[in-house]
């Protein structure tokens, strides 16, 4: 959608959208800490001839958390890619039809799945205290697999937030 056709907001999207327009604003500082440890690992190994698997670890948990959560942010956002050579000469109410099927039919499925699937995935993780299999890497491998979880979570309620607006827009909304 455009700025000058603006989807409706609902009662969910008001309270959803600026939670996650918060997580998002918050966990932007993420790209910050990212970068301190990867300049302190190159530092560390070049400087001083001191690799720290730890480090290495934490730079992918990093950048998982921030992808992940980023995620939903994106789609709240409706800053997501999309084929906008095509996408922009569309009419609003055709551009709210792609999304709102796109949304039930691909964004919500596959979220599901991925929380069918992760929920056990991280349970299995927590139940058996996995670690890294680096040898001095980090434990509580099950906190990053809830990332996982988590992020797919967000997703999913950004895209039933979007769905609610678009359905909104497309049944209920004076154009």
């Amino acid at each position: 959608m455009t700025p000058e056709t603006q989807l409706p907001t609902t009662t969910f999207s008001r309270w959803i959208d600026p939670f996650l327009q918060r997580l998002g604003n918050g966990l932007s500082w993420i790209w910050v800490a990212l970068i301190f440890v990867i300049v302190l690992n190159v530092i560390l190994r070049y400087v001083f001839s001191e690799g720290r698997i730890e480090l290495e670890e934490i730079q992918w948990h990093l950048y998982s958390t921030g992808f992940m959560f980023g995620l939903s942010y994106a789609f709240q956002a409706d800053a997501h890619i999309r084929v906008d050579v095509l996408h922009e000469r569309f009419s609003p109410e055709l551009k709210a039809w792609i999304d709102l099927y796109g949304i039930v039919l691909f964004v919500l499925p596959f979220t599901a799945l991925m929380l069918i699937y992760g929920f056990p995935f991280v349970m299995d993780s927590y139940q058996t205290n996995e670690v890294s299999q680096s040898p001095g890497g980090l434990e509580l491998r099950w906190l990053i697999k809830l990332v996982l979880v988590l992020g797919f979570s967000f997703l999913a309620l950004a895209a039933f937030a979007r769905l609610t607006r678009l359905w909104s827009f497309l049944f209920f909304h004076a154009r």
